[in-house]
């Protein structure tokens, strides 16, 4: 084979191979050159494409002439071929005397796009093995989750601030059958509701002043095929709940500002600190869509409730903080150990890790003593009900209920025990733990 055509085969074989539409544009605007995907995006066969108008395929005379206004050059953007939703990239074509001779457009499907920018902010995300701890609370607890991973159905954990509920999800979706797909994560509670919507549905062009020329897409569309996980789902606005009730419904939901229906595969995983069952019960998140979200659901353990856990993470989070640091080793001195199994770590793993690092940091010598982790200025805990944190009398009570149970049950861990220490009915218990997902 001569080395042209042996060049012109790899050049075929290499535009013929990418998975995302490619369209060659000459300066009038017609179509020169396309790809399989392209042809498969338009559902017309490459040799019809070959010399039509783009614009016929993309339907919008401004785009094209802000094109070839902008010398073939344009800021990414969203156009819609087929139906279909794309993100548009534009790459112009210079002839040697520096003329421009057309454009490459390269079409991006949200998909894809959930695909890279998943790969980019989980490369370290780990799975079950992440998890650090050997107490038998943990070791239940990756045990159940491991079963729940791989069926595909709504998620939800429960469990106080700083226990790692988002690391929980991370390897419920690892251990998943949709571990190659994007996995994307959304706090309802740092975001106002209208840009949590936009951030969730994605929003159509024109949908607001301020909003990206043609339209975004959501992390729902970016994760089709994948999981998104709402953490703090208790914080969701009254709106967004019907809106999300929706699309567990039938899988379906509308951009802000748009006006056809979009239907997605995403499986949901939600957390959450808060007792959903009393602001049920106090009206303020709908009971609907808790039956929705709480379809399978994990509890996981405050630190204070696994003591054996809290010197092995201390040793772990003291060895990365060093490194990051960059100080030689360090240990921890006995009393410090003590302090540590006497404090009751109201911000959980976090804290500790906080605890630690600041320890490191301002530490003088080679080993940490007890004044060195500064515990004596960390908050006491709160008894249930004495924080005033809390929407109703109902509220009130079900955070007493629940703080009472979880304690009884390290020491009578069966509904039936735990019925006869509290001298009531075997059903009532029951019915308590699995309302607020202790086992």
């Amino acid at each position: 084979m001569l080395p042209g055509a042996q060049r012109r085969l790899y050049l075929d074989t290499l535009l013929a191979s990418q998975p995302d539409p490619i369209f060659a544009i000459d300066a009038g605007g017609r179509i020169a050159l396309a790809n399989n995907a392209a042809s498969i995006a338009c559902g017309i066969d490459e040799a019809s494409l070959i010399g039509s108008p783009i614009q016929d395929l993309i339907g919008n005379p401004e785009l094209l002439k802000a094109l070839i206004d902008g010398g073939y050059h344009l800021p990414v953007c969203e156009i819609v071929i087929n139906r279909e939703p794309y993100m548009l990239e534009t790459t112009p074509l210079h002839e040697s005397g520096g003329h421009v001779a057309g454009a490459v457009l390269t079409l991006h499907a949200p998909s894809r796009m959930g695909e890279r920018m998943s790969a980019l902010q989980n490369y370290d995300a780990g799975g079950f093995d992440a998890i650090l701890g050997s107490s038998p609370e943990i070791l239940q607890l990756k045990q159940r989750a491991a079963r729940m991973a791989v069926v595909d159905a709504p998620l939800l954990i429960t469990g106080e601030t700083g226990t790692g509920k988002e690391l929980l999800a991370h390897a419920c979706h690892a251990g998943s059958n949709r571990r190659s797909q994007p996995f994307f994560a959304l706090n309802c509670a740092a975001l106002p509701e209208s840009l949590a919507e936009s951030e969730l549905f994605g929003y159509a062009a024109g949908a607001f002043t301020g909003a990206l020329r043609g339209g975004k897409p959501g992390l729902l569309e970016l994760a089709d095929g994948g999981t998104v996980f709402l953490d703090e789902i208790g914080e969701m606005s009254p709106y967004l709940q019907a809106k999300l009730l929706r699309f567990l419904n039938d899988g379906s939901f509308r951009r802000v500002g748009g006006d056809h229906e979009l239907r997605m595969n995403v499986r949901i995983i939600s957390a959450t600190h808060r007792s959903l069952d009393a602001m049920v019960a106090s009206g303020h998140f709908r009971q609907d869509l808790l039956f929705r979200l709480n379809v399978l659901n994990l509890h996981v353990p405050p630190l204070r409730e696994r003591p054996g856990d809290i010197l092995p993470l201390a040793q772990f989070f003291l060895g990365r903080a060093c490194a990051q640091a960059a100080r030689p080793p360090m240990r921890l001195a006995q009393a410090a150990c003590a302090a540590m199994l006497a404090n009751p770590w109201i911000g959980n793993v976090r804290q500790l890790q906080n605890v630690i690092f600041r320890a490191v940091t301002m530490t003088e010598g080679n080993v940490i003593k007890a004044g060195d982790l500064e515990l004596a200025q960390e908050a006491t805990p709160a008894l249930p009900g004495e924080s005033g944190d809390f929407a109703s009398l109902e509220a009130a009570v079900a955070d007493f209920e629940k703080n009472l149970l979880q304690r009884l049950y390290r020491e009578f861990p069966s509904s039936r025990r735990l019925a006869q220490r509290l001298n009531t009915s075997h059903t009532a218990i029951a019915k308590r733990l699995r309302r607020y997902g202790i086992s």
